[in-house]
């Protein structure tokens, strides 16, 4: 699987919240450095993210390469809604770093959160 598929693919899988197709693009020591979450283990992140959602709308706006052929970005739109039924909507930038095996070994999740935060944090209060 290419760099471009690994980004659709993980878009997909998140957008379904399909936690099996999704970890499963994920080394098993793979890291996530989240705006709300902090850094954690991707397959804890996933399993606290998706008990967050109650439903995600994921528009893909550009697919952007590294220099570093283990590099690549996913930007795109987020509509995103709380498991208590909040909206919110961010553009996003997604950075994921692959292992020599072509899995995500480390993810950087780049979005302003000032207006989430909030709603997340009543969310978890």
């Amino acid at each position: 699987m290419n760099r471009s598929e690994i980004i659709k693919n993980y878009l997909h899988s998140l957008e379904l919240s399909d936690y099996e197709k999704l970890i499963s693009l994920f080394t098993e020591d793979a890291i996530v450095y989240s705006p709300l979450y902090g850094e954690i283990l991707a397959s804890k992140f996933y399993k606290d993210l998706f008990e967050d959602t109650s439903k995600s709308k994921i528009t893909l706006l550009n697919i952007l390469m590294g220099e570093d052929e283990r590099v690549a970005a996913g930007h795109f739109r987020y509509d995103w809604t709380l498991a208590n039924g909040t909206p919110t909507c961010f553009e996003c930038v997604d950075i994921f770093n692959l292992s020599s095996e072509g899995k995500i070994k480390e993810l950087r999740i780049i979005y302003d959160s000032a207006k989430t935060r909030s709603s997340f944090e009543r969310l978890n209060a």
